[in-house]
């Protein structure tokens, strides 16, 4: 699991048939001192995370199928919480 702060939202006028309704957050992963990390990551988000908030993100890729319902889906990085600041 990781810690980071959504940026922005991704926009897709063709998406694989498993992400069609769901966001796609753009996250900046931040360190254990909240600061950036690494590249910027496109998650799936069912709970909704607006930019400037915490996400806490993980990365397993069967948890990701599951979490769209679609063994087929590309999905790989997902939101599972909002974190408190």
């Amino acid at each position: 699991m990781l810690l980071g702060l959504v940026i922005g939202h991704a926009t897709a006028t063709v998406k694989h048939p498993s992400l069609v309704g769901l966001r796609m957050p753009l996250v900046q992963v931040l360190d254990s001192n909240r600061k950036p990390e690494g590249d910027v990551l496109v998650a799936v988000d069912r709970y909704g995370a607006g930019q400037g908030q915490l996400v806490i993100l993980n990365s397993d890729g069967r948890g990701a199928r599951e979490y769209v319902g679609n063994e087929k889906s590309p999905a790989r990085w997902y939101v599972i919480g909002i974190a408190d600041s």
